[in-house]
């Protein structure tokens, strides 16, 4: 007799049939780059818009920068070269923190294929002196010539990586090496090392002391840089080859994850990209259309009718000192008078009490970054005159602040906002600093008829306020 079974077991098996089956086509499609054929079962994930444009956006960087498409003019088959850019945001500068070093990341069949990593205290050697850098960088710290350390003096990250990717071909030309055809540049901030060791665990380099570990990595290796590689015996040209080890360590601690770990990884990495700790840039024209709509590109955004704030620090001869430096704000908004009228105040408060190898008074040139058109009407605080001028579509307003340890400054603003800025249509939207940690922000608008309307805000990315009345 044949026996037979409930619909129930059928079901099932053919549930389970179709899972393994859709398993096994998923991992299929990302092994050889096929990742258009996935997008398909991401619009049917349970998932709001926000988070498929996302997993949309890393499954089209993975299958584009990869190295899994055909190669372009100069490329090897197959083959992608990422510039990245490690900064130092414990020396903060306009696009998120020192340069002290950078690598180039081969990609070639989805797989990490090379990482190599250079000092740019080494490489600037071979960039010609020829480009002529920033004023305050000749005026403060004596720079006589523009080179790859300084080159993220923009807050805008496009302006950066181009500015980076330009400095690269002149030191490789000078030297021997030639580089590769550069397709994409990503900056990463130093918390994004901490978040990648709290999930693969810590870390031991032969050859160096101790473990790096989340709670402790950025500290070690800056000790090991600066101080460490002298008791070593390690000559002063080779005290940063600890990053291109530190790197392939990671790279394949992170080739071993489980993907419970993968996924906790991601969602990390996601974070650090609204914060501005990670920020990308691709040749690729559409790739970079879809990740400055979310918001990834470190991109200064045009805010057309609606009012802007932006607040820009850059750690000229302060040494590390940004580890100490608490920031907060406040900004208001007038509409009483006859032109609309801001006032912002920055509090800085410097929380070491003693200069030591890596902390000193807190010497920042400060960029203000409000609506094109709007006019200074007083300033206090600062050291010296306030610079004017435009740049990015937007007034700036640049001057010396210095703040000796164990001390607070405010930085007080009186400017008037150009007209198109009214009560009726009120939005502001502020852009964070890169690499400026979390800063807490009180805003208030004073309406026409003497109302008004206040928020408290936490800054750790890029906010946009309605105040329509």
């Amino acid at each position: 007799m044949v026996k037979r079974y409930s619909w129930k077991i059928w079901l099932g098996f053919w549930l389970a049939a179709a899972v393994l089956l859709a398993g096994w086509y998923v991992f299929l499609q990302i092994k050889t780059g096929n990742i258009e054929n996935l997008k398909p079962f991401v619009s049917l994930a349970p998932f709001g818009a926000e988070k498929r444009n996302e997993i949309n956006a890393f499954m089209d960087i993975y299958g584009k920068i990869g190295g899994f498409d055909r190669p372009q003019k100069g490329e090897a088959s197959g083959e992608k070269n990422i510039l990245v850019l490690f900064q130092n945001d414990l020396e903060l500068r306009p696009g998120g923190g020192f340069i002290g070093s950078f690598g180039v990341v081969k990609m070639k069949n989805g797989k990490i294929e090379s990482v190599r990593v250079f000092d740019t205290g080494n490489f600037d050697k071979n960039i010609p002196e020829t480009e002529v850098p920033p004023a305050p960088l000749t005026e403060i710290l004596g720079t006589e010539s523009w080179k790859m350390r300084d080159s993220n003096w923009s807050p805008d990250f496009k302006t950066n990586a181009e500015k980076a990717e330009y400095f690269y071909r002149l030191g490789s030309v000078s030297a021997t090496d030639k580089g590769g055809n550069i397709n994409a540049v990503m900056a990463i901030n130093t918390s994004v090392l901490n978040s990648i060791l709290a999930v693969t665990g810590p870390v031991k380099i032969d050859g160096y002391p101790g473990e790096y570990r989340d709670e402790n990595a950025i500290l070690q290796l800056e000790y090991q840089v600066e101080k460490g590689y002298a008791e070593q015996g390690i000559a002063k040209a080779e005290r940063k080859n600890i990053m291109e080890e530190l790197a392939g360590a990671l790279i394949q601690n992170i080739q071993g994850l489980r993907y419970s770990q993968q996924l906790a990884l991601a969602e990390k990495a996601e974070g650090h990209l609204k914060q501005k700790d990670i920020q990308l840039f691709f040749k690729d024209e559409s790739l970079q259309s879809e990740i400055e709509k979310l918001g990834w590109a470190g991109k200064i955004r045009n805010a057309s009718r609606s009012d802007y704030l932006m607040v820009i620090d850059a750690n000229l001869l302060s040494l590390k000192s940004d580890y100490c430096i608490k920031r907060k704000m406040e900004y208001r908004v007038d509409f009483s008078g006859n032109m609309p009228q801001a006032i912002l105040n920055i509090t800085y408060e410097h929380t070491c009490r003693a200069k030591d190898w890596m902390t000193s008074g807190y010497r920042d040139w400060l960029r203000v970054y409000a609506p094109k058109d709007s006019a200074l009407e007083d300033a206090a605080g600062q050291n010296g005159d306030v610079q004017v001028s435009e740049e990015l579509g937007k007034q700036v307003f640049g001057m010396l602040v210095y703040v000796p340890i164990g001390e607070n400054r405010t930085i007080s603003l009186k400017y008037q906002l150009p007209q198109s800025v009214n009560t009726s249509e009120y939005h502001l939207l502020i852009q964070k600093q890169s690499g400026s940690g979390v800063v807490p922000v009180n805003i208030s608008v004073k309406y026409a008829d003497g109302s008004e309307k206040k928020i408290q805000e936490s800054l750790t990315g890029d906010r946009e306020f309605d105040f329509r009345k």
